[in-house]
Parts: structure tokens; C-alpha cells; sequence
């Protein structure tokens, strides 16, 4: 799994990292009970979303596999 680089960008790592701080401050805003404060945390989670994107699109994202034709299956020679 770790070969395939899944997510080891400079944009999934700052997504994350925006969304990491979004889910922290919206979840102590509900323990503090502040319901502004709570929706300020989930706009932080949507703008991780957003920059990770935007970061994706700017190049600095992991290119899209393409699918490829699979190779046509080649007749093996029987043995016997």
C-alpha cells in the first residue's frame, strides 16, 4: 500500500490538515457549547476540502491513473 503514493502530496496533506483543525474546533465548540463556534469549525472543514482542490487542480496533486487496456490473454501451449 505505502508504494502506490496514495496522498503524499503537498495538496491532500494541507486538505488534511485544514480539516484536522476544522474537526478540533468544531468539536470544542460543542463541548463549550457555542454554536457559532461549531459552524466556524465545519466552514474550516469545507475550505480544506476547497484548498486541497484548488492545490489539486494548481499541479500540485497526484496525477490521475488512466485506465489502460488490459493485455489480451495469450494462449499458454499444453503440455502432455
Amino acid at each position: 500500500m505505502s508504494s502506490s503514493g496514495h496522498g503524499h502530496t503537498p495538496a491532500a496533506w494541507t486538505g488534511v490538515i485544514i480539516s484536522f483543525i476544522g474537526f478540533c474546533v468544531a468539536g470544542a465548540f460543542i463541548v463549550l457549547g457555542s454554536v457559532p463556534g461549531f459552524w466556524a469549525g465545519m466552514v474550516l472543514i469545507g475550505a480544506g476540502a476547497v484548498v486541497g482542490g484548488l492545490m489539486r487542480a494548481a499541479g500540485l496533486g497526484q496525477e490521475p491513473k488512466r485506465a489502460g487496456k488490459a493485455p489480451a490473454p495469450q494462449a499458454q501451449p499444453q503440455e502432455g
